[in-house]
């Protein structure tokens, strides 16, 4: 009798052991006015091992504050990710690994992000030939992304009145640095980018 006793005692503990709610509580930053991401929308989805599609669990809105939190049961799947998104904002998208959870507390997770803003690169030749160049390369911005600027040496060849435009983030600095083929016309173009508008930096060579 005391065998089978403690066996049930054991049975129930281990399904016991796996029940339970999850929180995923924190504050979602915008680092472009030092401030909450307020209105924006947050949602949780779980993936397993099985498969990579996204499931989703449940969304909300963030607070004023930048505040956020989730609560929901607790199944065995290999990681969470959140998604963050708000209109003229870059979106967060974080992995959240299943094993980093604790179900004894609440599981805080801070993130940030920026208002988007957009560069133009706008270039006047005086005088332009087939064999004028123009190298210039990106010295700060944002990146990676598909819209971002290339990291590597850009050139122009024969241009006039070139345009090229580029997102970055709201209040930080763009700058590239350039040089003119066969002259001394070198040096550092930069303008810090307006949230939500386009910033011009202008170069006549």
């Amino acid at each position: 009798m005391r065998y089978i006793l403690l066996s049930f005692i054991l049975v129930l503990f281990s399904c016991k052991k796996g029940t339970g709610n999850f929180t995923i509580k924190g504050i979602i930053t915008d680092n472009s006015f030092n401030k909450g991401l307020d209105g924006a929308t947050a949602s949780l989805y779980q993936v397993t091992s099985s498969n990579s599609n996204k499931v989703f669990i449940s969304s909300t809105t963030v607070g004023s504050d930048g505040s956020y939190s989730f609560v929901f049961k607790r199944d065995k799947v290999e990681k969470y990710i959140l998604i963050v998104s708000k209109n003229n904002y870059f979106d967060l998208e974080e992995t959240i690994p299943f094993a980093s959870l604790s179900l004894s507390e609440d599981n805080i997770k801070n993130y940030s992000t920026t208002a988007k803003s957009w560069i133009r690169l706008k270039f006047f030749n005086n005088s332009p030939a087939i064999s004028d160049q123009l190298d210039f390369t990106k010295q700060q911005g944002k990146s990676p992304c598909s819209a971002c600027a290339p990291t590597s040496q850009q050139t122009l060849l024969g241009a006039i009145d070139t345009s090229l435009v580029y997102v970055n983030d709201g209040n930080t600095t763009f700058s590239y640095l350039y040089s003119v083929f066969g002259t001394t016309n070198q040096g550092i173009k930069s303008a810090v980018t307006v949230p939500f508008d386009t910033t011009e930096i202008y170069l006549v060579y």
